[in-house]
């Protein structure tokens, strides 16, 4: 059974469809995994073996019916744990939520087992999604979210076990997180692929608020097919979150395009970068070249969109968590930064919180501006490889800073991003490339990550001993 690890989402269909494997064995070897690897990886709170198991055999005598619900009909995943699950505690990755029970499933977890997907676990996460200014691994009391590629470093955060679980092999693919680099550090870090939808493309409800207004719902799985697999299947308008866009996504004939591709560069993108990191973006460019014309030197409007953002973070944030800073219980968190970071935002001024939400939208607007001259921008997903676990982030290479970015714009804009493997750098750990794109453009995204997955093998590279 070994075999089934490392296998997409198609290949692990047609061993379904073809009675070469159930989905009671596939469930069965997957949770066996994540009870082996996750305490080593702290990649798990909680392993849902008996519902897992009720759910594969009715996916399998769905199938014996004639009943196939999709390419995800059968199909094991992790969930990361600020999603609702009814029956399942749902943590939020804080000691203070530990036995939180909610009622219910949220709207991403419901959509899954419309299409047949099976949960098997709820995932670990830095706690509260990082909200209250965590400044190291030790921000869970699941215990530091370790990288499959060396347990000695971080996973990144906040979606930490869904990066690791996905990289591990301890499911085919995971739901997680980004309000601001969630889905990118985790992608990066593990060596999986990673995709941040579009604001309001996925609902949120049932899934815990950080920020009302830059939170996004996404998938990591071994390819960019995979992710856009999993999106077509949770994403779409849902009367239970007012801010979900109207409009459904589905694997569209942009998805398999053959045609040529325009990426832009901005000015400055591979500067204060590991030299490993710089190499691999540069022979990423050669590889896409053969589908894209590459034009260097675009630049960002002149907008403080990082601090804009962390404004914004701060103040909703601030609000979600209320009644946890009433009670006192956030002396509780594990990061005794955690325990007193989040006053900050207790007093952002009206008035602070009001100019960034003035100027979002010509922020945005601008930053459209500049997409809409390609199809997507390339970068470094990150400047460096993962970080050790025991160094506090703000010591972690302090020589490789990072060039030009784009993170804190498009999430505080809301435009979506794709995260993939294209190599690897110091002490044999993952590089990654990313692609910006306008609103909406996720098929586009997609499809140029296909094409470069096509004439790659990161994505099959598997980390040592595994």
């Amino acid at each position: 059974m070994s075999e089934l690890t490392w296998l997409t989402l198609p290949e692990l269909g047609r061993l379904l469809r073809a009675r070469k494997v159930s989905a009671v064995e596939l469930a069965a070897h997957f949770l066996d995994r994540l009870e082996r690897f996750g305490p080593v990886y702290n990649a798990v709170v909680t392993v849902l073996r008996e519902p897992a198991l009720a759910e594969a055999r009715q996916r399998d005598a769905e199938l014996a019916a004639g009943r196939d619900r999709g390419p995800l009909h059968g199909i094991p995943y992790g969930a990361k744990d600020l999603l609702a699950a009814e029956g399942a505690p749902t943590t939020w990755g804080a000691q203070p939520y530990r036995d939180q029970m909610l009622k219910g499933d949220a709207t991403v977890v419901r959509r899954l087992r419309e299409a047949g997907a099976v949960l098997c676990a709820k995932l670990a996460m830095v706690e509260l999604a990082g909200g209250m200014g965590y400044n190291q691994a030790f921000a869970s009391f699941t215990g530091p979210g370790r990288s499959p590629w060396d347990p000695t470093r971080w996973s990144g955060g906040s979606s930490s076990g869904s990066g690791s679980a996905v990289g591990a092999g301890l499911v085919p693919f995971a739901i997680g997180s980004e309000t601001w680099g969630s889905i990118q550090y985790p992608a990066a870090f593990c060596g999986v692929t990673g995709l941040r939808p579009t604001y309001g493309r996925v609902s949120r409800h049932g899934a815990m608020a950080l920020s009302w207004t830059m939170d996004k719902l996404g998938p990591l799985g071994r390819t960019a097919e995979d992710c856009g697999t999993v999106l077509a299947a949770i994403a779409g308008p849902d009367g239970a979150d007012p801010s979900s866009l109207s409009g459904r996504f589905g694997l569209s004939a942009d998805s398999r395009s053959r045609r040529r591709y325009r990426l832009g560069i901005l000015k400055g993108t591979v500067e204060k970068v590991q030299p490993e990191v710089r190499r691999n973006f540069e022979e990423s460019l050669r590889v896409l070249r053969e589908v894209a014309d590459i034009e260097d030197g675009l630049e960002l409007p002149e907008f403080p969109y990082d601090a804009m953002a962390s404004i914004v973070i701060d103040a909703e944030a601030a609000s979600a968590f209320e009644p946890l800073f009433e009670s006192g219980r956030i002396t509780e968190l594990t990061a005794p930064e955690d325990r007193i970071g989040g006053y900050a935002g207790q007093v952002v001024l009206a008035k602070d919180y009001i100019r960034a939400l003035r100027l979002r939208r010509p922020a945005a607007v601008a930053l459209d501006h500049v997409l809409a001259q390609v199809d997507a921008i390339a970068a470094p997903t990150l400047p460096t490889v993962a970080w050790p676990i025991d160094a506090a982030f703000d010591k972690v290479y302090p020589d490789y800073p990072g060039g030009a970015s784009i993170g804190g714009a498009a999430n505080l804009c809301g435009v979506p991003g794709l995260f993939l493997m294209n190599g690897t750098g110091e002490g044999g750990l993952p590089t990654s490339l990313q692609l910006t794109g306008r609103a909406l453009t996720e098929s586009v995204l997609l499809a140029i990550g296909h094409r470069y997955q096509e004439r790659t093998k990161f994505h099959r590279l598997r980390p040592p001993g595994l």
